[in-house]
């Protein structure tokens, strides 16, 4: 489990969902907010602003299925497991066994992309959600060139078929997590030690290679069905979001006119950063997200 310093005065829960076991954290008092978190990290990747937005919420930060310390179960057929929607589902049985069936939301990277897939799957359950440092998947499949394909490549290399990312990852998977959080944030230098110890820990699991690959071939599979079917479907909530001004997002998109085809009522803002917001830019992450919450 993560270590509790990261996050003082939480609380860890185990709760079994009807597809998985989600672990999370949770701590403060106040209405409910849920925090998702990205690749390749896990619950941990929100220790630098939970413990501040608990003085005013109820914070539950999740590890993903298929990451940290929640299951790992097998992909299915055609990755059903990890599509979006069943992330998704996991995260408001979670909220509802805690006592929350309305909340908050954000999510970071892959965790944004299951927040987008709650909000259309469950509209009732999210008052406001806060997407940080994405555009909607399916739009960016769509607009993807050399340039998408070279900053991320890993999209196309996860999605390979089962083993080939696996074994290549598993040959030295402390190096691949490394090098891609340094990467994408111009270096290692913005992440607490004890931070980057729990990603390693976590993502050195061969079964968390693979859950987390499967979750790529979803994205590129049945979460594209899914997005399809419900082209016509807008977020109803208040969206916000918020992208690295020194990110591939920034160069290679426009968010707020992408989530504005997809969402009813968007504002958003870059951040002086690059892809890891909540641990590269903590203080403008924590103020966005209070501003926006608070409303």
């Amino acid at each position: 489990m993560a270590k509790a310093d990261l996050f003082p005065g939480f609380t860890s829960h185990r709760i079994v969902t009807a597809g998985a076991e989600i672990h999370c954290v949770a701590g403060g008092s106040g209405p409910p907010l849920l925090l998702l978190h990205g690749y390749p990290q896990t619950h941990a990747m929100w220790h630098q602003v939970a413990p501040r937005l608990a003085e005013r919420y109820t914070v539950v930060c999740a590890d993903l299925r298929g990451y940290g310390d929640s299951a790992k179960p097998e992909g299915g057929e055609r990755h059903v497991a990890y599509s979006k929607r069943a992330m998704a589902a996991d995260q408001v049985e979670v909220m509802r066994a805690l006592g929350f069936p309305r909340f908050r939301l954000a999510g970071h990277d892959r965790g944004a992309r299951v927040a987008h897939r709650l909000c259309l799957d469950h509209p009732h359950a999210v008052e406001r959600v806060a997407v940080l440092d994405i555009s909607p998947t399916r739009l960016m499949y769509a607009q993807t060139d050399q340039a998408f394909a070279t900053a991320y490549y890993h999209w196309f290399f996860l999605i390979q078929p089962f083993d080939l990312p696996e074994r290549l990852i598993g040959a030295d998977p402390a190096y691949f997590l490394r090098w891609k959080i340094g990467a994408w944030s111009g270096g290692l230098a913005h992440f607490d030690p004890r931070a980057l110890a729990e990603y390693q820990r976590c993502f050195g699991d061969s079964a968390t290679i693979h859950a987390t690959c499967e979750d790529y071939r979803a994205a590129a599979t049945i979460d594209l069905e899914h997005d399809a079917a419900d082209a016509d479907r807008r977020v109803a909530c208040p969206l916000l979001v918020l992208w690295g001004s020194k990110g591939v997002v920034n160069r290679l998109f426009d968010p707020i006119a992408d989530w504005r085809s997809v969402a009813a009522d968007v504002r958003g803002a870059a951040l002086p950063c690059g892809h890891f917001l909540a641990e590269e830019a903590p203080e403008e992450t924590l103020a966005e997200l209070l501003a926006f919450f608070a409303d």
